[in-house]
């Protein structure tokens, strides 16, 4: 049953949203950074969750806009308002995409390999060279490998730390490749397919970077599977998808990839310890 939307947010979404038929409204299951309250076939509304969002809104709905106009050969969300404010909250309303995304551990590499493909190719215009960042590992003290090798891996019980210590290592050593756009959040809910099993588009870019295409790979791989991923791409990306998980998983680099020191480091490192504990199991 999809979950109802509190009246709060509903009041929210029928403002950005005038004439959206409140009836068919459904509040998304997943939605790390907003809540999202989707009007099917119409638009999706996301308001923040954080005291923080009116600060950041703004950036993540001209990501939005500079990938809509990007030339993709899929659906994205499109803005259809700027930044609202509501109270303390603020929020936004973007396109429908159609489609769904895929259940964990499903997946037809011959659907993925068109998305790496794309991802891989488009073009940076200026517009994302503005706004996106490109992770660099050592940036004065908050690049990603200052970060969980002076941060994170101090915390971790000693048990953990020279296997985490020698995977940061091998990601280090990765051969640089040209940066590309990377969406940072994908598999999941975020890309959805028709039911004929071909793509239809992709949501939530709030990750986006400009880095190695392997790091999307990646994160497809751990909801997907690694043979999705395999029989998706090359040789070499799929090694290399392999060494950016392999030290503390995928899906936490984009708390060190942002250029910022982490906020919650110990909620960081909680959570990856929890994921080293489950990959033992």
């Amino acid at each position: 049953m999809p979950a109802p939307v509190p009246a709060d947010l509903l009041e929210i979404a029928e403002a950005l949203v005038p004439g959206a038929p409140l009836n068919t409204a459904r509040l998304a299951e997943h939605g790390n950074l907003h809540h999202v309250v989707l009007f099917p076939g119409v638009a999706a509304v996301r308001i923040g969750r954080r005291p923080g969002d009116v600060d950041e809104m703004p950036r993540r709905i001209e990501i939005h806009r500079a990938v809509a106009a990007a030339g993709l050969p899929f659906a994205v969300p499109e803005p259809l308002t700027g930044m609202t404010t509501f109270g303390e909250r603020v929020a936004f309303a973007v396109s429908w995409v159609d489609g769904e995304g895929l259940p964990e551990g499903a997946g037809d590499p011959a659907a993925f390999a068109p998305l790496f493909e794309a991802l891989r190719e488009a073009a940076i215009t200026p517009a994302l060279q503005d706004l996106l960042h490109t992770p660099l590992p050592y940036a004065g003290g908050v690049g990603w490998a200052d970060i969980l090798g002076e941060q994170v891996v101090p915390r971790l019980p000693e048990r953990w730390r020279d296997d985490v210590r020698r995977g940061l290592d091998t990601m280090l050593a990765l051969e640089e490749v040209p940066a590309r756009l990377v969406h940072g959040d994908l598999g999941g809910s975020n890309v959805h397919f028709g039911k004929d099993g071909k793509l239809i588009g992709v949501l939530d870019w709030d990750m986006a970077i400009l880095s190695d295409p392997a790091i999307d790979g990646a994160l497809v791989a751990t909801w997907h599977g690694w043979d999705v991923l395999r029989g998706a791409t090359d040789e070499h990306t799929f090694r290399r998808a392999l060494a950016w998980n392999d030290a503390v998983g995928v899906e936490h680099l984009h708390a060190v990839f942002g250029g910022r020191p982490v906020s919650r480091i110990d909620g960081f490192v909680s959570a990856i310890l929890a994921w080293l504990e489950a990959r033992e199991r």
